[in-house]
């Protein structure tokens, strides 16, 4: 079982963000900015374009959820979305709160945040997305 699968089965850790039976969502632990989020497959599976079309499918309208529930806890001009997938051999994609095409730039250094600010931060989104 890769990390990331280990991460949604609750056995490793994680700043909960969104999920069903499905799909995952949770903070990235070096994110770009405050609201960077991942989205997973519960499922196994190496590169986002190894995914079945009808999961790329259920997983963008996951995704799109928590991209507004993301947008409604950090206000932004928009969220972007990368598959980059080089990190993990778990299908996965970033979603990033942007003001700007810079904040997307993963070149960027990275935020230090405490475990508070990771709470406070996964509970807002948590909780916008269930309002959903």
């Amino acid at each position: 079982m890769d990390i990331f699968s280990k991460i949604a089965a609750g056995e490793i850790p994680s700043w909960k963000c969104a999920a069903n039976e499905k799909f995952y969502a949770f903070l990235d632990i070096n994110p770009l900015v405050k609201g960077h989020t991942l989205v997973i497959p519960r499922r196994e599976v190496d590169y986002y374009f190894d995914m079945t079309d009808e999961e790329i499918a259920e997983m963008a309208v996951f995704a799109k959820k928590v991209a507004v529930a993301i947008k409604n806890a950090f206000p932004c001009r928009k969220v972007g979305m990368a598959v980059l997938g080089l990190e993990v051999a778990h299908a996965h994609v970033h979603l990033v709160p942007m003001q700007n095409e810079k904040d997307m730039l993963f070149s960027n250094p990275k935020l230090k945040l405490t475990d508070e600010e990771f709470k406070e931060i996964s509970d807002k989104i948590f909780a916008e997305f269930n309002k959903l």
